[in-house]
């Protein structure tokens, strides 16, 4: 009965698709060549949804409209098709999609979601609904490290669902948690939407990735606030887990020496080491727990120097500039001139033009001139820096001569041009290292303070699972946000990071490697077609002139930024429910995107919104793939609908991160503009 509502949702709605096409036609004047192109993006979503393979049915759509374009020519009309499918070849940005989606299966077969979950849920078992918000960390780590929601929702569906239905977790909230978790993939990066938003878009996928950190990171702490909550005020949908649950055996030596689990293990293990409890425990063993134990204090030590040393590091460029113009740099240093380009800066002037300084004076027209000006002229070129630096702590300054703001003090140049950069004093401390040094330490002595046998053991689980992903994902991410590395540099040394990985937790065989081969092959031959028929179905449009006419209808309605934005994002969020991200993509965004400038909309901005309202695609019925892969793991007594009611919670969550986002728009601009602008 639920197949056949959902049936004949799916006909009333493509019957309302073809009933305003026809109404369009009908109700105008004059049939324009545009709402021709209409008429054909009305058949393109029909066809989708009946079915049909997306990236073919744009392909034969659009060369069916081109031909009627070109007048029944089909020599053009195969001449777009095969430059639309070399200027897909030749986008550089597509090459990270294989090697990211390629990363993403090995991270996935290397068994660590397992050890993941796991260990988040024990480090968690105290706060209210610990498995669903355990699950929706697993799922938000797991998808920067894999990007494809297929397979997080499919192994989250695995490991967490029959869990929290063991734990007496409510069916709704279970589904929506997973459903919810796995479609982040969509927005964090590595996010494959982003890299496709950004090759048609024109946007760098760089900066998209900076972008859409912060929102990710929101989306996902509003999952985990709205789980927290529920469980607070309705303890029957997500019980605390039963001491049973959270027990964690110790082992065997480890046993010996601890008096109980929830002991203290620091002077414990201290104790041990003298020699008075460790007779039947080797001293190396204990060493080796120690390192464990002391390893986030060594980090903590390591971080504090290094950006100690980088805070408090004199700026050496000034130095450089006074040593090459001979002791009149000390001017120059006022001017900005360093950092000015070397066309306008004083660098790059010629001496005749530089006030004088390469020519002494010929006459007594230099002593009109200020004094500042004059005990400049009267230095000589030649050494002059070591004429300031042999004087400079002898006698001070003359009467007329004014020290310009800005300019390094004699003192910090004592030491003459070779020297000028070690002798200077090192920059005070500021304020907020202190901050954040104060706030790392209160944390690192709660957490020795807290740190017992049973903790110390998860540490170590998480040590083994979610740190080396995160090494992966600080490395793979950090070099492209950086701009160490473009995307495709970056996703090749995922991929061999994911080779890394599987070898490590011995996961790694001939079975996996051929599997993920074929498998990434699949995906990025997909979405290398879709661009292809993308391309021809966009051409089609713009020469039977549709993209024209939707912008010559849309101007006409004489909206603000705002409206046009909650008009788009509407839109977007309707076509979400029958079509997937990728077809509102490709399909849809060639539409948006020229519009941006007439509202003066940013089109990084605009993808961050677009990125955050497209996990609808994964979440609202009927199409709503990650429900049907939840339910292809699930028991036999969770039904569709559970899951569907489940998902609503979230989506109205999705709703409000985009209002926030709008609302402060820092949250997605903030990280590019302080990296890139």
């Amino acid at each position: 009965m639920t197949i056949r509502k959902e049936l004949w949702f799916g006909f009333s709605l493509m019957a309302l698709i073809v009933a305003g096409a026809l109404y369009m036609l009908v109700s105008v004047e004059t049939i324009e060549r545009g709402h021709i192109g209409l008429l054909m993006l009305a058949l393109v979503v029909v066809a989708i949804m009946l079915g049909f393979p997306t990236a073919f049915t744009l392909m034969g759509m659009g060369m069916i409209f081109t031909w009627l374009a070109y007048d029944r020519d089909w020599h053009k009309t195969l001449d777009l098709m095969v430059q639309a499918a070399y200027k897909v070849m030749g986008n550089d940005v597509l090459i990270s999609i294989p090697l990211f989606v390629f990363m993403g299966y090995l991270v996935e077969r290397a068994n660590l979601i397992e050890k993941l979950f796991r260990s988040i849920h024990l480090a968690l078992a105290r706060v209210p609904g610990a498995l669903a918000v355990a699950t929706l960390v697993t799922c938000a780590v797991f998808a920067t490290a894999t990007g494809i929601v297929g397979a997080v929702v499919t192994l989250m569906g695995l490991l967490a669902l029959p869990a929290m239905l063991r734990a007496g977790y409510n069916t709704q909230l279970s589904a929506g948690a997973i459903t919810a978790g796995g479609c982040l993939g969509i927005l964090i990066p590595p996010s494959v939407l982003l890299i496709v938003y950004g090759a048609t878009a024109g946007v760098s996928v760089v900066q998209l990735y900076a972008g859409a950190f912060f929102p990710g990171l929101m989306l996902a702490g509003l999952y985990i606030a709205y789980v927290i909550i529920l469980a607070k005020l309705k303890p029957s949908v997500a019980p605390p887990l039963s001491p049973q649950d959270r027990y964690v055996p110790l082992p065997p030596l480890l046993e010996r020496l601890a008096p109980s689990h929830a002991k203290n293990v620091v002077p414990v293990l201290l104790g041990a080491l003298k020699g008075s409890r460790n007779r039947d425990v080797p001293t190396g063993y204990i060493l080796r727990q120690l390192v464990v134990v002391f390893m986030p204090l060594m980090l903590f030590v390591l971080l504090a120097l290094w950006t100690y040393r980088s805070v408090t590091t004199p700026e050496v460029v000034e130095t450089v500039a006074m040593e090459r113009l001979g002791g009149g740099a000390a001017v120059s240093t006022s001017s900005g001139g360093l950092a000015e380009p070397p066309a306008s800066g004083g660098l790059a002037e010629p001496p005749a033009a530089s006030g004088g300084l390469a020519e002494p004076p010929a006459d007594n027209s230099a002593l009109k001139e200020p004094p500042a000006e004059a005990s400049a002229l009267k230095e000589p070129p030649a050494d002059a820096a070591a004429a300031a630096s042999s004087t400079a702590a002898a006698a001070p300054p003359a009467a007329g001569v004014q020290e310009p703001p800005g300019a390094t003090p004699p003192a910090a140049n004592a030491s003459g041009p070779a020297g000028a950069a070690t002798a200077q004093e090192r920059l005070p401390v500021p304020r907020g290292w202190w901050i954040t040094m104060g706030v790392l330490a209160t944390m690192l002595a709660a957490f020795y303070a807290l740190l017992s046998f049973t903790r110390l053991e998860v540490f170590k689980m998480l040590l083994t699972s979610f740190f080396p992903l995160m090494v992966l994902i600080l490395s793979v991410l950090g070099s492209i946000v950086l701009g160490l590395a473009t995307p495709s540099e970056a996703a090749a040394v995922g991929a061999l990071g994911g080779f890394i990985l599987a070898i490590a937790y011995r996961q790694l065989t001939f079975g996996v490697v051929k599997e993920s081969v074929f498998l990434t092959a699949k995906t990025s031959a997909m979405v290398c077609w879709l661009f292809v028929g993308s391309a021809i179905f966009s051409a089609a449009f713009a020469l039977l002139g549709g993209q024209e006419l939707v912008e010559r209808w849309v101007l006409s309605m004489n909206l603000t930024k705002t409206q046009f934005l909650v008009l788009s994002q509407v839109i977007i969020f309707v076509l979400g429910w029958p079509l997937e991200w990728t077809e509102i993509i490709v399909i849809f965004m060639p539409i948006f995107i020229p519009l941006l400038d007439n509202f003066g909309v940013d089109p990084l901005f605009f993808g961050l919104l677009v990125a955050l309202n497209l996990q609808t695609a994964f979440l609202s019925p009927p199409v709503a793939m990650a429900a049907f892969y939840l339910k292809g793991v699930s028991p036999p007594h969770v039904t569709l609908n559970q899951i569907f009611l489940g998902m609503l919670p979230f989506m109205g969550i999705q709703v409000i991160a985009i209002v926030m986002l709008y609302i402060f728009p820092e949250i997605g601009l903030w990280l590019p503009q302080v990296l890139y602008r």
